[in-house]
């Protein structure tokens, strides 16, 4: 049995759902049971927990094959409070649940403690999961290419696409159906140790890379807008994200900015197979659906 933590969102509903194209059964982990229902229409085991009650992770964890572990996005309250309490629940309940092996969702730039804002929770969450299960990979992810969707919306109706990312700047970028398909291949293979393994799409890409793929699709010109430290806080405090939380979104820009959004010496370079066109398309895609 596979464990997903996330299968929710974007990465861990990814992963569940290339252990589903490869038969492999599977456990769905939500919060709350309504989470669950598209999950059991699709013949996938539902348990209930939440990520910072170790009692209730571990209940969970039992029994398991592997499992993809995670920490969700901060939306509210002090990121690393809600990291420390999410780190210390998870390496217990692993320890706890005696699981043999652990894929645990991270980023590029983990290295560091600090200067990646929010990516910085992340090194806090490695650290406390480092040996805990006798293998362990932490799956260090490049920027989503899905967090674009955020500003589809411009593109598609004002051509304009705005970005907190200097335009000419290439950084690692992947599709999250790529870190789905990673995830798998880590939680079905036989290895012990701990392994870190940094993922990023085809080639490295850059905001200006992204018009254009939207360009593309859209078959009409995308220009990318640089926008400025000094709007920044404004933009996402207009997305009703609290002050804390924009501090460490702003803390990754900045980060990134600062080339600290960079891979490892020494880790596992892995690339993607999905191109920036087709992750774009596919944003694309289910914005119209949506509307």
């Amino acid at each position: 049995m596979y464990v997903i933590f996330g299968a929710n969102g974007r990465a861990g509903g990814e992963t569940a759902r290339a252990l589903l194209e490869r038969s492999e059964p599977v456990r769905v982990v939500v919060r709350h049971r309504e989470q669950g229902e598209r999950w059991k229409a699709l013949g996938v085991e539902v348990a209930l927990a939440s990520l910072d009650d170790a009692a209730q992770v571990s209940d969970v964890l039992t029994g398991a094959t592997a499992a993809f572990l995670l920490e969700p996005p901060p939306v509210a309250n002090d990121p690393f409070e809600q990291a420390t309490a999410i780190s210390t629940a998870l390496s217990e309940a692993v320890r706890r649940s005696d699981l043999s092996r652990a894929v645990v969702l991270s980023a590029v730039g983990a290295q560091h403690a600090s200067g990646t804002g929010v990516i910085a929770t992340l090194h806090q969450l490695e650290a406390s999961l480092a040996g805990t299960a006798p293998a362990t990979a932490f799956l260090r992810s490049g920027y989503f290419i899905e967090t674009w969707s955020e500003v589809a919306e411009c593109a598609v109706a004002d051509g304009i696409l705005p970005s907190f990312l200097d335009l000419d700047q290439k950084i690692p970028m992947v599709s999250t159906t790529d870190v789905g398909q990673a995830a798998a291949r880590l939680m079905t293979e036989q290895w012990t140790g701990t392994r870190i393994v940094e993922l990023g799409g085809i080639t490295d890409w850059s905001a200006r890379d992204v018009a254009a793929a939207f360009a593309e699709v859209l078959n009409r010109p995308v220009k990318p807008m640089w926008v400025p430290p000094e709007q920044r806080s404004a933009m996402l405090a207009e997305e009703g994200l609290p002050e804390e939380v924009v501090t460490v979104l702003l803390g990754m820009y900045e980060g990134i900015t600062n080339g600290r959004f960079t891979r490892e010496d020494g880790s596992e370079h892995w690339r993607g197979s999905t191109s920036l066109t087709t992750a774009v398309e596919h944003i694309v895609t289910k914005l119209r659906t949506a509307v």
